[in-house]
């Protein structure tokens, strides 16, 4: 397997950087990297289950980064804080330097890890359909509300186990005007910056037991869980 990829230039580099910063900010945990034709997909857990009685819905943000080759081709979990060392070193040498951002820049993965249970839930890469459109404000003040919620009822010095109960809950409910989707995908989508201008139309597709949300800055794909009402 490949142990490193090409991005496009110094910019591509920041934008993955930035994406990546968000995500572990939210879930200081792991990447799953997939490169193929030319474009590298990095998926990153906002929410999921912990376990079989856990009512956390799946929630993952997708980010698209073109690579220098179509050649490269790889699928690997790395942990997010390794790689975004790795990135912010090669920003500080590119500066440094005083290089032109519009070379390849290469950047080598990390050791990869493989005790990611999200990593292993693949979501589909055709099929989908339009099945609703939201906006920017709609995820925008569904997240902040849930923000809200969760802060006021979580006290300080709370066990870990009510914290993520309270989470699942808030995080778990229908966006009142996007039913099929719950509030955890505005909570994902607000956190890695996805969210732009109140009145952007972002389309909502399903595939399956999928949903996602594609604005223009990013992806949210949801799992609905078949027992909820969500399935």
């Amino acid at each position: 397997m490949n142990r490193s990829f090409s991005l496009l230039d110094s910019q591509s580099l920041g934008d993955l950087a930035t994406y990546l910063g968000r995500a572990g900010r939210v879930e200081d945990g792991s990447v799953r990297l997939i490169a193929g034709s030319g474009v590298l997909a990095a998926y990153t857990a906002i929410l999921y289950p912990s376990g079989l009685l856990d009512e956390s819905p799946t929630v993952l943000g997708l980010r698209t980064i073109a690579l220098a080759g179509r050649d490269e081709s790889f699928d690997a979990v790395v942990p997010v804080r390794s790689l975004i060392e790795r990135l912010k070193r090669l920003e500080s040498t590119a500066s440094q330097a005083g290089e032109e951002p519009g070379g390849p820049v290469t950047v080598s993965l990390p050791i990869e890890v493989s005790t990611v249970t999200w990593a292993g839930i693949s979501p589909p890469r055709g099929g989908w359909k339009k099945v609703d459109e939201t906006s920017g404000a709609v995820l925008d003040r569904a997240a902040r509300a849930g923000i809200d919620e969760v802060a006021a009822t979580i006290p300080s010095g709370t066990g870990e186990q009510i914290v993520h109960r309270v989470r699942s809950e808030v995080w778990g409910r229908p966006i009142e005007t996007v039913e099929h989707l719950p509030a955890g995908a505005a909570f994902a989508a607000l956190s890695l910056g996805f969210v732009g201008e109140p009145d952007e139309v972002i389309p909502v597709y399903e595939s399956g037991p999928w949903s996602r949300v594609s604005s223009r800055r990013g992806h949210v794909l949801v799992r609905r869980r078949s027992w909820s009402l969500l399935g």
